[in-house]
């Protein structure tokens, strides 16, 4: 029997139940669910869905955050052989309206209030939806889950083993999800993933990184991800236990109640937790002079361990007593227990992953895509190499194209774009995926990434350049949140910066700056002074055709809301580039 997530599924009653499945908050209170609970969840609501007439290959719309019962959705419907199709809670309703026409689907789950008034703006525009069902209470136009699941425990009364029949009977070739790629252009489109990607992945990447089931997890990506889907499927196929956080607002004390020992995240999540220690930092003197003397020590432990070489008696005594005074309250802020964090989603600073290796806290940066099921390369915790993404995992090909472009094979990658077979077939060449990416192979077989293809700048002088590591530099800046780097076909480079609210708050508290709102003091001289140095500084370590020639300084911050980001926190060039064309090209004027 070739093996899908849905025999995972249904192994979950015969696990040892004193095992702790999955963690949700409810009435402030962590509750702790075992296998076999979280299956009969599964089952009835899977059962439910049947009930109301969903059938084999039928796609089902899932509109929702992050949540116990995303997991139990996702798998009540791959379980009765339905198509899962994921929509972000941040989606614009022109997106919503496209996807749930485009897939056809006749049911859409919201989940609450919010995703409800948002498909409200565009339910006249989409006649193919027949069913709403609710995850909170809304109102009657919607049926809550929990009438889904009483229908299942009826159906289950006629067939006791009608679930687990249908998850046996689960075949690899089977399409399990259509994920709607975000994008920074253009219309999502539908990636189809069949559970034979999904076990590619999940049988490959978790065991190579060692996850085994005595791990805890803390979720919080969006399940519209790859990322944040492959850690919900890993967590079942490996056994160990996922907590699912508040929301992002609440990862920082979540990180501290669950005391995960692995972590999946993005980059922007470790520059957020950077800024804010930074500025923590340098809010005193005394302990800005502590906190740095440590570091350095720190930094010469890493140093020596990222050779393999033995840390000399003397260092070694002084890094103990800079544990004691200041490392370990930041491996406390994650909880204490943590083995290592996977950074995916976007490139990650390599000055931000030595920063925390040097804390004591090791993140090892992956590279995937939607298209190919998320990892195809991971820095693992006996094999990492800051500044690469890791060696190809698994059954992972790699080759470097004529003009530097990545290009894979492998069976985690797609089927096909749904719908959309010249798309398709402009994905592929040779039987190799392109993955839009430039890149090189190093010397020890790791991966390293340039840039996005289609983001090189190639400034009037010739000179090629990749704007997501100036972006990545800048953003070492404390103060400093989001960046766009502009300067294709242009003599110069030039930046449109945001700040970083809370850090401009403490800065106007030190400074004894009066300011109306954040937008006139992102303005202050002061302030354009300190980004002024901040962008020197980071200029002073570029070649000469690479730096900032000029920057404006934005009174408001990027953001998902707005369309300016994407779900895992990507700036969208282009929309960028036409909502900011005045600006930018103001920086051009002579």
């Amino acid at each position: 029997m070739k093996r899908t997530i849905c025999h995972s599924v249904l192994e979950m009653p015969s696990r040892p139940q004193n095992a702790c499945a999955v963690r949700t908050k409810i009435d402030d209170n962590w509750q702790c669910y075992s296998w076999k609970e979280y299956f009969e969840r599964i089952e009835l609501t899977g059962l439910g869905l049947l009930e109301l007439g969903i059938k084999q290959g039928e796609n089902v719309v899932i509109f929702s955050n992050t949540r116990f019962e995303w997991s139990v959705l996702d798998y009540a419907i791959m379980g009765i052989k339905a198509i899962t199709i994921p929509i972000y809670q941040t989606v614009t309703p022109e997106e919503l309206e496209y996807i749930l026409n485009n897939c056809e689907a006749r049911t859409l789950i919201v989940e609450n209030k919010s995703t409800w008034k948002t498909w409200q703006t565009v339910k006249d525009r989409c006649p193919l939806i027949e069913n709403i069902i609710s995850i909170d209470q809304i109102n009657s136009d919607c049926l809550p889950l929990n009438e889904i699941k009483e229908k299942g425990q009826k159906r289950k009364l006629n067939n006791s083993d009608e679930f687990s029949q249908l998850l046996s009977s689960c075949k690899p070739e089977d399409v399990a999800t259509i994920l709607y790629t975000s994008g920074t252009t253009g219309l999502p489109k539908g990636v189809v993933l069949t559970h034979e990607q999904i076990m590619s992945e999940v049988s490959e990447a978790f065991p190579y990184a060692g996850v085994n089931p005595s791990d805890v997890g803390l979720s919080f990506l969006p399940y519209a991800h790859i990322l944040g889907r492959i850690e919900h499927w890993g967590h079942t196929f490996i056994g160990y236990t996922l907590a699912y956080a508040e929301s992002i607002d609440k990862i920082r004390n979540n990180l501290v109640e669950i005391q995960p020992t692995i972590l999946v995240a993005v980059p922007r999540i470790f520059e957020k937790i950077y800024t804010a220690l930074w500025t923590q930092v340098e809010a005193n003197p005394v302990k800005a002079r502590i906190f740095k003397q440590a570091l350095r020590i720190a930094e010469k432990v890493s140093h020596h361990r990222l050779k393999h070489e033995p840390i000399p008696l003397t260092l070694m005594l002084e890094y103990k007593a800079a544990e004691t005074l200041v490392l370990n309250k930041i491996k406390e802020a994650f909880g204490g227990r943590l083995r290592f964090a996977i950074s995916g989603g976007a490139p990650i600073g390599k000055e931000i992953a030595m920063f925390f290796h040097s804390c004591g806290i090791l993140i090892l940066e992956g590279y995937g895509l939607t298209e190919t099921t998320a990892a195809i390369c991971v820095n693992v915790p006996f094999d990492y190499r800051f500044g690469s993404v890791g060696k190809p995992i698994g059954d992972v090909q790699l080759k470097i194209a004529e003009d530097g472009e990545i290009l894979v094979k492998s069976r985690k990658v797609m089927r096909e774009y749904y719908k959309n077979p010249q798309a398709t077939e402009d994905a592929f060449v040779d039987g190799w995926f392109k993955t839009g990416d430039i890149g090189e192979i190093l010397p020890s077989g790791d991966l390293k990434i340039t840039d996005r293809k289609k983001d090189l700048i190639k400034t009037s002088g010739g000179k090629y350049i990749a704007p997501q590591r100036l972006e990545s530099l800048l953003k070492l800046n404390s103060f400093i949140s989001q960046v766009l780097i502009h300067g294709d076909q242009k003599k110069y480079v030039v930046a449109l910066i945001t700040l970083d609210k809370n850090f401009l708050i403490e800065y106007a508290k030190q400074k004894e700056i009066s300011y109306q709102d954040i937008a006139t003091l992102s303005q202050h001289p002061s302030v354009l002074e300190m980004v002024r140095k901040g962008v020197a500084e980071t200029n002073s370590h570029l070649a000469s055709f690479e730096t900032v020639k000029r920057f404006a300084v934005l009174p408001t911050d990027f953001t998902v809301e707005a369309g300016e980001l994407t779900p895992s926190l990507k700036v969208k060039r282009k929309v960028l580039d036409k909502k900011y064309h005045k600006q930018i090209e103001a920086l051009y004027a002579s």
